[in-house]
């Protein structure tokens, strides 16, 4: 095979299940562009073949293996552009696309982005609203921080996404074991900005997060997404529900925030995916990050709006502005399946049909043990997607379809005080297996 002299860098695929809609429309739009698709993975492909002209086997996880195989690449063809969805490897793929002179975030963009604390100082500073909060190593330096601040406070790993780490205190009686988790999560993060943990005042109201492109600096938002959490003290996402009409997509004082924060933080060309409490003193940012949403939240996006985040994406990393004109108006839904306690699971049945229901999959294979926080996250053994034409309807459809779900498992013991967490299942690209198709 010859050769293609223009490439489209992708840095890891992400897991079949949650992201191949999306390589198959950039596989799609890379043709008509004339473009050729090398992929840089961390594991050896399986599904990815049929998408990408060259896969090289590297652990993308390692900034400095990732960054050698890319450089080698750009050796060997004209880099276009350069996209990346995966939360741990943003940062170095952020600094790349600036070493390589293609589109990207920036390099302060993509630091502003990944560092939660560099993200409230900015916002801070540029006169946003944002909670009080203090970068703390140790548990003196929370406990004074928290005191000061003010209770009720969230206490967060520096760098983590997935919500992984992020526990509430009420009080001074609950920061000591807060304050344990967070580190614990932070420890595990091996990135430069591991090993620290952010204590700031809980925000009340309603979260959200929004897709967005932005193009040469111009914010463009694609679709809401309405929140759904766990109980505290965690604040696990155990769903999603878009609506392509959803009035917060033409809320004026949100807008204005969303892109005086892009501004602030030096974001340029790319997709971002911002979350936002709405609170009574109006719209403040939790955190943006410097890729697609996760939890199939783009997916969902695609299926209510008719907007393909692919497509977008593909615009963007090679330097067009994009199509974010809806072309659907429906209402789609995500949940997840979550056990009540940690268990030894045998086996997950999904429905294959039900009102409304576009996607249902397991998410783990026989044998996995799920552990709830803080012995671990994202303990989630399915999902369900369902659409409908209003928020309520998608709800009870969601309703039905997860109630429909069958988990065969045996509780286990949780682990030890003090035992380190493993990193989830699912949550990085690991899957050796096929998988399922979205």
């Amino acid at each position: 095979m010859t050769e293609p002299e223009r490439v489209l860098l992708v840095i890891g695929s992400g897991l079949r299940t949650y992201r191949e809609y999306l390589v198959a429309s950039i596989h799609r739009c890379a043709r008509r562009a004339g473009l050729g698709l090398v992929l840089l993975n961390n594991l050896k492909p399986t599904w990815q073949r049929g998408y990408f002209d060259e896969i090289v086997h590297v652990d993308v996880f390692d900034a400095g293996e990732m960054l050698a195989a890319a450089r080698e690449v750009a050796a060997r063809h004209r880099v276009a552009g350069l996209m990346c969805w995966d939360e741990p490897v943003v940062l170095a793929a952020g600094e790349l696309a600036a070493e390589l002179g293609v589109p990207g975030l920036s390099v302060p963009g993509v630091r502003g982005c990944r560092d939660k604390n560099r993200t409230r100082t900015v916002l801070t500073a540029a006169g946003l609203l944002q909670p009080g909060y203090a970068l703390t190593t140790g548990l003196d330096e929370a406990r004074a921080a928290a005191a000061r601040i003010g209770y009720p406070v969230v206490l967060k790993p520096r760098a983590m996404g997935a919500s992984i780490g992020v526990v509430f205190a009420g009080d001074e009686s609950e920061l000591a074991a807060a304050f344990a988790v967070a580190m614990g999560a932070a420890t595990v993060d091996q990135s430069r900005y591991g090993g620290a943990a952010i204590v700031e005042g809980f925000v009340r109201g309603p979260e959200i997060s929004i897709d967005a492109a932005v193009h040469k600096g111009e914010y463009l938002p694609m679709f809401v997404a309405r929140k759904h959490t766990g109980d505290q003290p965690y604040f696990e996402e155990v769903g999603h529900v878009v609506d392509a009409a959803d009035p917060l997509l033409r809320d004026a004082e949100l807008l204005d925030v969303l892109a005086r924060a892009h501004r602030a933080l030096g974001v340029e060309d790319g997709i971002t995916h911002t979350e936002v409490r709405l609170t009574e003193h109006g719209p403040l940012i939790i955190e943006v990050n410097g890729r697609l949403g996760g939890d199939l939240i783009p997916f969902l996006g695609k299926t209510a709006t008719g907007i393909d985040p692919g497509e977008v994406l593909f615009a963007v990393a090679t330097g067009n502005r994009p199509a974010i004109t809806p072309t659907r108006q429906a209402v789609a839904g995500i949940r997840f399946g979550y056990p009540e306690h940690d268990c030894l699971v045998h086996e997950i049945t999904v429905p294959d049909r039900a009102p409304g229901l576009v996607l249902a999959a397991p998410m783990i294979d026989r044998g996995t043990t799920l552990r709830l926080p803080p012995g671990g996250y994202l303990a989630r053994h399915s999902f369900v997607v369902c659409e409908a034409g209003d928020p309520a309807t998608c709800d009870q459809r969601l309703d039905a379809a997860a109630a429909s779900v069958r988990v065969d498992a045996d509780p286990v013991d949780p682990p030890e005080p003090g035992t380190a967490f493993e990193m989830p299942a699912g949550l990085l690209d690991v899957d050796e297996h096929e998988g399922v198709s979205a």
